[in-house]
């Protein structure tokens, strides 16, 4: 009778403690009334090709670095800089030395404290020619002090412009005044990594089990192809005000497949099929999206490859696409025709008006066959050209558009080519196209970001276009005050030669449950924490 009676205490005791923890279940913030389970389920379409901060190449990639890293500084909900590893920074009176102060209870998964080493070790990485990583010319265009110099292996990695003061203080040497250096640090190849455990697996640290991250998760499970799923990490230093357990990230390449899983209840976010935006805006109001994005969508022309070796060929072609009809008749979510490589929404920058962009179709499409006679091409010779692009129903639609668009207007003819997107990128990489489909999305909100891309030297210049004038004013630009005048002028000058296509220019368009809560809709940078989201009471 005893033991039963201390039975009965114990399950009445429990009860009362749980009382308590189940009613206070409410966002510290709003008040609102948090769900039991807090798990954020989205379709991150294709596999990237690394989750190593300092590998790391795209969209896909960078948001799961954002959740298992932290840098110096993230970014709040409408972009502005947020404290991340570095409480604090200062600039000399030069304004080419930053000094960043770390919080002292930052720690990797395992315990560890995060150091200034940590940094120091990350960023030489990130430009160590052995690691050969797709963004070191990202240290180069942060100015770093030797960065270009140990990128092309004339100087050991040593000589790059950090140092680690002491544990907890950062300095970084630039070659030259960037007003916009705090802003570069949120990026993911400036995250830090851990050295011990990269030493000890080498290229499998980052393997489910092996790998040791500092951010707010940490990786559970990686099923290539498949899924990648990251829990929360009770050593990072805010924890506390973590509210998402788990994050379930899918790989679903078919975008239509993705939406039924999203209606049947399994994905909390995914993409707006395309074309689908203003049925589905109507149909389901509070779930469908479509905001700013700092991204431009493009074709890459391989210069150096023929025909496109012709400035008048690729000129024709740019002028042939019509570009109305792809943002309303086939995109249909306030994606903006874009002339200029650089978007509207980029922070301090003046979209020039290039004179093609005031031209009607009808004037730019006779213009085009004028071109294209004059390099040898007609309707009895037609122009041969084939596509390049990674498998999506939205990147075909919009092939088959373009495509359409040259044989009506030019009689070229068009093969259509797509490939799994870790090969497609392999393929455009190497430059063995003639047209790639292509975007880029700002690693910061200042016009650089994007021109950069048509200088010699960067490492995604896919189109491998060389002018020197572009190089000059590019430079020039990073010591000016004002250096608008420059990005003009590199803006007319792709409007003169032509190495990419621009076509538009994004929004983000996205299917959203509504018990999500927290999501970043200022951030035109599209940066997204898990660490910020929220499930309510449904």
């Amino acid at each position: 009778m005893n033991m039963i009676r201390r039975l009965l205490t114990l399950v009445f005791l429990s009860l009362l403690v749980s009382i308590p923890a189940q009613a206070a279940k409410k966002h510290p913030v709003t008040g609102e009334e948090l769900a039991d389970e807090q798990v954020f389920t989205y379709n991150m379409g294709a596999e990237p090709p690394s989750i190593d901060p300092q590998l790391v190449e795209d969209v896909t990639g960078s948001a799961i670095a954002r959740d298992l890293f932290e840098g110096l500084l993230t970014q709040k909900a409408d972009g502005t800089l947020a404290p991340g590893v570095a409480t604090s920074w200062e600039v000399s009176d030069n304004k080419k030395t930053y000094t960043f102060h770390l919080r002292d209870n930052a720690r990797w998964s395992n315990g560890d404290p995060v150091t200034a080493h940590d940094f120091v070790y990350a960023w030489r990485r990130a430009v160590d020619p052995k690691l050969a990583s797709p963004y070191s010319g990202y240290m180069r265009l942060m100015s770093i002090e030797n960065a270009a110099d140990i990128i092309e292996g004339k100087k050991p990695v040593e000589e790059l412009g950090v140092k680690a003061l002491d544990d907890l203080t950062f300095q970084v040497r630039l070659s030259n005044p960037l007003p916009y250096f705090p802003t570069m640090v949120v990026h993911t190849t400036t995250m830090p990594t851990h050295r011990a455990t990269i030493e000890k697996y080498g290229d499998k640290w980052t393997r489910p089990g092996n790998m040791v991250s500092n951010g707010a998760y940490t990786l559970k499970e990686h099923v290539l192809n498949e899924r990648l799923v990251r829990v929360r990490n009770p050593m990072y230093w805010n924890d506390k005000n973590t509210i998402i357990d788990k994050v379930v990230a899918l790989v679903i390449n078919d975008e239509n497949q993705a939406f039924n899983r999203y209606q049947a209840g399994e994905l909390d976010m995914a993409g707006v099929p395309t074309g689908q935006y203003k049925r589905l805006k109507k149909k389901m109001p509070d779930e469908v999206y479509s905001v700013p994005r700092l991204c431009s969508y493009y074709y890459a022309l391989n210069v150096e490859k023929k025909p496109l070796d012709d400035v008048r060929v690729r000129k024709a072609l740019a002028y042939a696409v019509n570009r109305d009809i792809i943002t309303r008749n086939i995109l249909q979510a306030g994606q903006i025709p874009a002339y200029t490589f650089t978007p509207g929404s980029t922070a301090n920058f003046e979209v020039p008006e290039v004179p093609y962009a005031k031209m009607t179709q009808k004037e730019r499409d006779a213009k085009a066959r004028e071109l294209l006679e004059q390099a040898g091409y007609d309707r009895s010779n037609p122009l041969e050209v084939t596509i390049l692009y990674n498998t999506s129903e939205g990147h075909k639609k919009i092939a088959i558009a373009i495509s359409q668009m040259w044989k009506r207007a030019l009689g070229v003819k068009t093969t259509l080519e797509n490939q799994e997107w870790k090969t497609f990128l392999n393929t455009r990489d190497v430059g063995d196209f003639q047209i790639a489909r292509a975007a880029w999305c700002g690693d910061y909100n200042e016009a650089s970001t994007f021109l950069e891309l048509m200088m010699s030297n960067s490492e995604y210049n896919d189109s491998n276009y060389k002018n020197p004038e572009v190089d000059r004013l590019m430079e020039e630009s990073k010591t000016m005050d004002d250096p608008n005048p420059n990005y003009t002028r590199v803006e007319e000058i792709i409007a003169e030669d032509f190495p990419i296509i621009p076509i538009y220019h994004y929004t983000n368009t996205f299917l959203l449950k509504p018990y999500l809560k927290g999501w970043p809709f200022g951030n035109v940078e599209n940066n997204w924490y898990s660490r910020n989201l929220y499930v309510v009471k449904h």
